[in-house]
């Protein structure tokens, strides 16, 4: 496995669920709280069992759907999903325990960015969330910016375009295989993170070139000398 070149990195790109903020875990309430009649003790276990089941077969259906070419119905269905019901994670975001001390201590010279299939509005309330932090994003992507959604390459493409850079000296961080598929068909870095709901073992066969348990533990591989 090609060793990340950490001196060539100018950007790095974050996706936004399971990376930087824990709504996989708002999910998990949400189970338990249909399952816990049944279960008792044992429902935060089953509930989070049950979930990290149905993470894998959508993200294979999101796979599905862009070599169809449906990108745009799953666009337009995730719209109108959200006109139909309160979004929870505008309102309220989770940040992932580190994460918010991981981006004040990665050093300036980094351009950081948000790449994700949410949308832009969802993007703006992340940010307007945690005002301190939002000055650090340089660029965003969301699924209004692209035709393709990941895993498709285009997102990557595009923050690389709007960074001026290549996709060379761009390092994408995700929390599932959508992530680094899109990373590895892009020609950008990749560095898979489990405090998602993505498993060491499928985000090493879709390209993940680094695992770490959290996102937060970026923060020695750019902020300590480097020979």
């Amino acid at each position: 496995m090609m060793q990340i070149p950490f001196s060539e990195i100018q950007a790095i790109l974050f996706d936004l669920d399971g990376t930087l903020i824990d709504t996989d875990d708002a999910a998990v309430q949400k189970v338990a709280r249909w399952i816990r009649p049944f279960l008792g003790n044992q429902t935060p276990t089953v509930a989070r069992g049950l979930v990290m089941k149905i993470e894998s077969p959508a993200n294979a259906l999101i796979t599905l759907a862009d070599k169809l070419h449906l990108d745009e119905p799953l666009k337009w269905f995730t719209a109108w999903r959200q006109t139909r019901r309160k979004d929870p994670f505008i309102a309220d975001f989770h940040i992932i325990p580190g994460v918010l001390e991981m981006l004040h201590a990665i050093p300036s010279q980094y351009r950081l960015g948000i790449v994700t299939t949410r949308s832009r509005h969802q993007i703006e309330g992340f940010l307007a969330q945690f005002p301190d932090i939002a000055p650090r994003f340089v660029v965003t992507c969301g699924s209004q910016d692209t035709r393709r959604l990941k895993p498709h390459p285009s997102p990557i493409q595009e923050a690389a375009r709007r960074l001026n850079l290549p996709e060379s000296a761009c390092l994408m961080v995700g929390d599932t295989s959508v992530d680094m598929h899109s990373a590895r068909r892009a020609g950008a870095w990749r560095i898979g993170v489990l405090c998602g709901f993505g498993r060491e073992p499928e985000l090493r066969r879709a390209g993940a070139q680094m695992i770490l348990p959290s996102t937060a533990d970026l923060t020695p591989l750019f902020t300590q000398p480097r020979e």
